[in-house]
């Protein structure tokens, strides 16, 4: 049976290094911040809110939330953007998303100035990871290597093959397998014979929210399986993107859903956070 990546357990301990880094900063300085925007009435959405609160608060780290409602207007956001961007007690921004369809999206996530952006999905944030010189890591991809480094899980010489190409997770993640000198195959729904080039990975990463699309004659023995996915089924439980019961017995390690990766997505925003503030207390100013 494989190890089973434990994403509560490293959260806990990266969460516990953050709220050391923070105090250190409010003693020399000022408690590192976030402000997060959220826009409408989300479910989803507010619960993850409530959580970054939460985290924030656990880790000595100041949050401001706004709350705007579902028909805001792209200037009033914007606005406020642009607003916090030159607050010198904000460190952080986040505009939680998905935003309500009539809102660019881009548009607001290129407003956040790229020293607060803790999502790390401004275009100059992205651009860096390509060179390897960057500030900020997009928090699932972030979140991953993380734990792989945790379970000294090499990714130099591997070969690893990443399903999804989106650009929170997928593109990202490819990008830092290969600044760590892996060999990265992503894949998407266009990729000929899937299971024919998922069988080569020595790290199999599936990020595509299709419950179970990782079935296991796509996975070849010994290999590391780390599932992104968080998908709700019919009954209210939540499953990974790979059918964990069917791939578990071939794998070295393996992350559940549940308590893999999940945790450890708000644990790397706040790391990021706190990098940004330590970041604002060299410069002395904004």
């Amino acid at each position: 049976m494989p190890v089973i990546i434990d994403g509560r357990a490293v959260s806990a301990a990266v969460r516990n290094e953050i709220k050391q880094d923070a105090a250190e900063i409010a003693a020399k300085w000022r408690a590192p911040s976030l402000a997060v925007i959220i826009v409408g009435e989300d479910p989803a959405s507010q619960v993850y809110v409530r959580n970054k609160h939460k985290a924030c608060a656990e880790c000595g780290i100041t949050s401001f939330q706004y709350e705007l409602p579902a028909d805001t207007a792209q200037k009033e956001l914007l606005s406020l953007i642009a607003k916090l961007n030159y607050d010198p007690d904000v460190d952080g921004i986040l505009c939680q998303l998905p935003l309500p369809a009539h809102l660019d999206e881009q548009a607001v996530i290129d407003a956040i100035r790229p020293d607060k952006d803790v999502d790390a999905f401004h275009p100059e944030n992205t651009g860096r990871i390509m060179t390897g010189d960057y500030a900020f890591l997009p928090c699932t991809p972030a979140g991953i290597m993380e734990l792989l480094r945790r379970y000294e899980i090499g990714v130099e010489g591997k070969r690893v093959v990443i399903i999804g190409r989106s650009n929170i997770v997928g593109k990202p993640m490819a990008l830092l397998s290969i600044n760590a000198r892996a060999t990265v195959t992503v894949c998407n729904k266009a990729t000929p014979d899937l299971p024919s080039v998922t069988r080569q990975a020595d790290i199999l990463i599936a990020a595509v929210g299709k419950p179970g699309v990782v079935t296991a004659d796509m996975v070849r023995e010994g290999a590391v399986v780390i599932d992104v996915g968080v998908n709700r089924l019919p009954d209210g439980t939540l499953c990974g993107d790979v059918d964990y019961a069917a791939v578990a017995p071939k794998a070295s390690y393996i992350t559940p859903v549940p308590g893999g990766v999940g945790p450890m997505t708000i644990t790397m925003l706040l790391k990021n956070t706190v990098a940004a503030a330590r970041n604002h207390m060299k410069k002395g100013d904004l």
